[in-house]
């Protein structure tokens, strides 16, 4: 059995693994003869007080026993094996693929937009034209949202399956080997397209299919059970399973779902604004005005005040990062952000963003499945309307925000688009922008020079979650209506990032690999 112990050191001395050794020996109290191996575990910044500092948990091996192998993928032929359908290839639907294969089934992906490579133009587009190509942009294509915004690969989803297989997946197909034991792992917009793309073709060559440019537009349902899909309006396919994982915002899903009558409840979500600091002010703020930051990564902050009785908090935190434009549709802007994997962007943005419930909205009624999905659509409008009907966005200074006065001027923004003069006040709701200026107060008072006016506020952050869930059962993990349709990802309510969609596609796979063993026991 291993051991594991806890040791604090000084950033510089984070490659000195002899010095690590040592430390977590005596702290152990064993010598170097009572193991045969040993390693980093975890890492983590501990920022709470000068000087800062990094924990790490080491795990020390005394027999080849105590040393577990990473979760490899194991592939095999699945070239004429039962069918599963998966809509999206976001990391819920490719983690679903490749653990159908290992589960021997065949996944076939259909995916709205283009691979990893194709997507590139359609975000240039977008930045440069301020073109929206409404099926290829920073949501929709190969990998889904996460590939083009960021690759964050925390989650606190530790109860809904196996978070270090998913991670061990990762490193398996490309990743960086840190992310095993970062406290807060990040593969970064750079490196994560490589990535992908060995998903894919390992899901190819095991006989698997993926197929782009292929929008789901309609259901076959007969007596309760899915029994095929339509793609494109035109081609139909039979499938007898079906793992939807279109992400947080296939709004068309949640309205195809309605027209058949299949059950979907409003969810809460939030929405509000992304913030742009220098880096630099971050690091002062965080490391406590030690500008000797050679040997520490670009930091980060999370921050959460209740106001009124809705939570206020970051969200996506992007050190060294920067702002996206993600819309889906013409008429609309969205804010996101992301950052390479060194983090070295002069800019530190996160999002600022007001928990809402149905019930909050002044158009709340009840049954209603819409009321947050059109709540978030008038906010996407509106900015998108105050911006000048291009995908600028409106922006703010902070303390400009909060004083009620329009920017005259702003710092530069590494929002590519560009960025439009207006007073949020007036362009979010009013129970957004009030309670984002009470929580950017008390913000500025946990971080001492946070609430500075050279930060700017750019509007909406607003795909944050899905508005909609769809219910499925807790056990089969089946729509509660629809047997062998299984709701799957963000995009259903089930996730919050890349790992928990990960996570979560390889759970609904294992409930159909678990159902289809029970219908024909050998």
């Amino acid at each position: 059995m291993s051991t594991l112990v806890q040791i604090s050191i000084l950033p510089h001395k984070q490659e000195d693994l002899d010095y690590i050794l040592e430390l977590a020996l005596e702290k152990a109290k064993m010598r170097r003869k009572d193991i045969i191996d040993w390693r980093i575990r975890k890492r983590s910044i501990d920022a709470r007080r000068k000087p800062v500092k990094l924990n790490l948990q080491i795990a020390f091996y005394h027999t080849e026993d105590d040393k577990k192998p990473p979760s490899e993928f194991i592939s095999q032929n699945v070239t004429n094996s039962q069918e599963v359908a998966i809509i999206g290839s976001g990391p819920a639907g490719l983690f679903a693929a490749l653990r159908a294969v290992e589960a021997g089934l065949k996944p076939i992906i259909f995916e709205r937009g283009k691979d990893v490579r194709e997507r590139r133009r359609d975000l240039a587009a977008i930045n440069k034209e301020h073109i929206v190509n409404p099926e290829s942009n920073y949501c929709f294509g190969e990998g889904g949202a996460g590939t083009y915004s960021d690759g964050k690969l925390y989650t606190r989803s530790k109860k809904r399956g196996n978070v270090l297989k998913s991670l061990e997946w990762f490193t398996f197909f490309g990743a960086d080997e840190d992310i095993l034991i970062e406290s807060h792992p990040h593969i970064g917009t750079n490196k994560l397209p490589k990535i992908i793309s060995t998903m894919r073709e390992a899901i190819i060559e095991a006989g698997g299919e993926v197929h782009f440019n292929s929008k789901l537009t309609d259901l076959n349902i007969s007596d309760g059970n899915i029994k095929g899909i339509t793609i494109n309006d035109s081609k139909e396919y039979a499938f007898d399973n079906v793992i939807l994982a279109t992400g947080h915002s296939a709004r068309d899903i949640f309205y195809l779902l309605h027209k058949h009558n299949i059950k979907i409840e409003a969810k809460p979500f939030a929405i509000g604004v992304r913030i742009e600091h220098q880096q630099e002010l971050i690091d002062y703020i965080q490391y406590h005005g030690d500008c000797d930051n050679s040997f520490l990564p670009p930091a980060s902050y999370a921050l959460v005040e209740q106001v009124e009785g809705m939570g206020v908090y970051s969200f996506c935190m992007c050190p060294g990062g920067i702002i996206a434009p993600c819309a889906t549709e013409q008429e609309e802007v969205v804010t996101n952000g992301w950052s390479p994997s060194k983090r070295n962007n002069p800019y530190a943005n996160s999002g600022i963003v007001v928990s809402v419930s149905p019930e909050d909205l002044p158009n709340y009624t009840p049954g209603d499945p819409f009321v947050c999905l059109d709540f978030q659509k008038k906010v996407e409008r509106d900015c998108w309307v105050a911006a000048g009907k291009t995908q600028k966005v409106p922006a703010q200074r902070m303390q400009d925000f909060i004083d009620g006065k329009v920017s005259e001027d702003f710092p530069k923004t590494s929002y590519q688009p560009g960025i439009t003069a207006v007073d949020l006040n007036k362009v979010l709701p009013d129970i957004i922008a009030r309670r984002l200026k009470k929580a950017f107060i008390a913000f500025g008072k946990k971080m001492r020079g946070y609430n500075s006016n050279d930060a700017v506020l750019h509007a909406p952050e607003s795909r944050t979650s899905s508005p909609v869930s769809i219910p499925r059962d807790t056990m089969t993990l089946e729509h509660i209506e629809v047997k062998g349709l299984y709701p799957c990802g963000e995009g259903a309510g089930y996730a919050g990032g890349i790992i928990s969609a990960a996570i979560d596609g390889i759970n609904c796979v294992d409930a159909i690999a678990l159902k289809l063993a029970n219908s024909n026991p050998e």
